[in-house]
């Protein structure tokens, strides 16, 4: 397996649609799927680049391992369902706390999902490569606005302790999207790779010049050194 460049992690309460998110960006279709049990692992060749995207349960009994899937992230995506205001709320609640062990320079999105049970619009499948899904035909009443999302997204920031004039806008961390149809679902992946681009950068060259230790040299030549080895087991 190939080693990532860079982690990306979903976060949020069950039934949002984490899962089916990334079945739909990686696999280019949408499948109804159970509740994820701890993790799941995915790696996206994007480029020359290989970038691991965590899929995190959101069952209560899981949620401690949530802190340890994002240790080391680069992105966090942080995900809730349009049609339900309180999933939007258990985003500052419950999971805002697990991204503390993620990198200093963390990229926040903000994610509604669902967007097809309140928008016409999200109910068109937006690129001919994406295989269709069959669409209930029921709407349901949008319980969060993106005026909301917007101002969770600045206390999002300010519990960083980022300033927000120096950060990136609401309107551009703050998606909405459809799993079911594909709406926004390459939107939002895309520019998040974007973004994370200058961490994967510097993350290599930390690489190239971390440096290297000569074991033998250290270790020391001749037969006494040969001697010492053998002795040792």
């Amino acid at each position: 397996m190939k080693k990532p460049d860079v982690k990306v992690v979903l976060l949020g309460d069950m039934n949002v649609g984490k899962t089916s998110l990334l079945h739909r960006y990686t696999e280019r279709k949408f499948k109804d799927t159970v509740s994820t049990v701890g993790g799941a692992f995915f790696l996206k060749q994007w480029g020359p680049y290989n970038i691991s995207i965590w899929d995190t349960a959101g069952r209560e009994q899981f949620h401690g391992l949530g802190s340890m899937y994002c240790r080391g992230a680069a992105a966090v995506i942080l995900t809730y369902d349009v049609t339900n205001w309180q999933s939007l709320a258990e985003l500052e609640e419950r999971f805002l706390s697990l991204t503390d062990t993620a990198n200093h320079d963390c990229i926040y999105a903000l994610v509604g999902n669902k967007a097809d049970l309140t928008d016409p619009k999200a109910q068109l499948t937006p690129n001919p490569d994406v295989a269709p899904a069959s669409l209930s035909g029921v709407t349901l009443n949008k319980q969060v606005t993106p005026e909301e999302a917007a101002a969770l997204y600045g206390r999002i920031l300010r519990y960083k302790g980022l300033e927000e004039k120096s950060s990136l806008p609401a309107e551009k961390m703050c998606f909405e999207t459809s799993a079911k149809t594909g709406y926004n679902v390459d939107a939002l992946f895309e520019a998040l790779f974007d973004l994370v681009l200058p961490s994967i950068l510097r993350k290599r060259n930390e690489n190239q010049e971390s440096p290297t230790v000569d074991l033998e040299e250290c270790r020391g030549g001749g037969s006494g050194n040969k001697r010492a080895r053998s002795a040792c087991c």
